[in-house]
């Protein structure tokens, strides 16, 4: 074989590896929310256009369960990375497909993310049979202030209008089960993280039934779905006082809860890292929290 032929062979393998990696189940075709524009929107521009980006489990794993996945990043940016790209692989692997949700962030106020997670799940629910999900196990799942926004989805929710003209909405924007990552969770606290409020209310947004509206462990009442918490104690970004505060709420409204709260970590470590391995864990006790529940079943 002549020195070109091997590498016109490398160029092509190459070539192919990338078209195969472009062309990955993992990871499909990104569906906006609102096709001809999303209500409230500020321009025609990406940060204006919220959106899933599709993570369909493999057929030889789906179980048709699915997770809208909503990523931190303070209400001021997401980290679509190792709270997205990372948790659609994860969940594929247990069968589960994934939706990672790019929603709108400051200058984007309340209540514009609600609804944008909103919508997410309304569209997952309203297009099950074309992805093969069932739309009985829809769950949302969420980082630091995606937590917030997860949290305020199973908080607030409709049945959708039965009339609607646009099929979506007549879906139901309930999710079936949230999973909190260290979450944000109280407004107006001493552990509050302030930035996430400021970004999400305004600057000067005092208002206490606001305040209140979003906070999401006043807001738990017995039609919140299940709900798995983990967080760290040294986290000091978001305290895990946040997690607890919720975790109490649903124990009052009688809501199936499981809570896991690890001594070290700090913020914002994803499905977990090598500095402490420990945390590689909680996906693993997340996925079991699943089983039992169901959630799995194929």
């Amino acid at each position: 074989m002549t020195r070109f032929s091997c590498v016109a062979l490398l160029g092509l393998g190459l070539l192919g590896a990338v078209q195969e990696k472009k062309l990955s189940p993992l990871v499909g075709p990104i569906e906006f929310l609102w096709p001809k524009g999303a209500p409230g929107a500020n321009g025609q521009e990406e940060r204006d256009k919220p959106n899933l980006s599709l993570y369909l489990a493999p057929t030889d794993k789906a179980n048709g369960a699915s997770v809208v996945v909503c990523p931190g990043g303070g209400y001021g940016g997401l980290a679509k990375s190792h709270e997205g790209h990372d948790v659609g692989v994860w969940l594929n692997s247990l069968g589960v497909s994934a939706f990672i949700l790019t929603y709108r962030h400051s200058p984007y106020r309340q209540p514009v993310p609600m609804l944008d997670v909103q919508r997410a799940i309304r569209t997952v629910r309203s297009r099950a049979a074309e992805w093969k999900v069932d739309p009985a196990r829809i769950g949302v799942l969420g980082f630091s202030a995606g937590g917030h926004l997860a949290s305020t989805a199973a908080t607030h929710f409709d049945d959708g209008k039965a009339d609607a003209e646009d099929p979506v909405d007549r879906a139901g924007c309930r999710p079936d089960f949230a999973v909190l990552v260290y979450p944000v969770i109280a407004f107006g606290e001493s552990f509050t993280h302030k930035g996430s409020q400021k970004n999400l209310l305004g600057d000067k947004n005092e208002d206490p039934e606001l305040v209140k509206f979003y906070s999401s462990e006043k807001q738990v009442t017995e039609k919140t779905p299940p709900c798995f918490l983990f967080h760290t104690t040294a986290d000091t970004g978001v305290p895990p006082e946040n997690s607890i505060v919720f975790y109490q709420a649903l124990r009052k409204a009688k809501v199936p809860a499981e809570l896991h709260i690890y001594e070290r970590g700090p913020h914002g470590v994803g499905l977990g890292n090598d500095k402490f391995p420990e945390l590689k864990s909680w996906p693993e006790r997340c996925a079991a929290w699943m089983g039992v529940r169901g959630l799995l079943k194929r």
